[in-house]
């Protein structure tokens, strides 16, 4: 499978509620509020509108969403994202034009000293 091939694909003009768990890469592109859990990629379309709670290894941002993000490897906010909330992960790339309205942390567990503190 290629790395950039998408898995499955959440059209516009669709609405849905509840919990996304995945493995590879989800494109929405219509409405979603809930959770989404994954170590893949999640790819948010420009008229998508989602709400909620997003932890996967990579977020592609180019529409609006309303919540909390964890992204274990990178979040990409595009030049039509709209962000309210808070994000954390070790990279962000955010082009020209897209809005951030929330806490962002930069940082991986990774990162963190091992359990040993003096």
């Amino acid at each position: 499978m290629a790395k950039d091939e998408i898995n499955a694909f959440l059209g516009a003009g669709t609405n849905y509620h509840g919990k996304l768990n995945f493995q590879g890469s989800v494109r929405i592109d219509g409405s979603f509020t809930g959770e989404v859990d994954s170590d893949g990629t999640l790819v948010i379309g420009k008229d998508a509108v989602v709400e909620g709670t997003i932890r996967v290894g990579q977020l592609v941002l180019s529409g609006r969403l309303t919540g909390e993000v964890e992204a274990r490897q990178k979040v990409a906010l595009k030049k039509s994202a709209d962000m309210k909330g808070d994000i954390r992960t070790p990279v962000l790339i955010m082009d020209e034009g897209a809005v951030l309205e929330g806490k962002l942390t930069m940082g991986s567990q990774d990162a963190l000293p091992s359990g040993s503190e003096s």
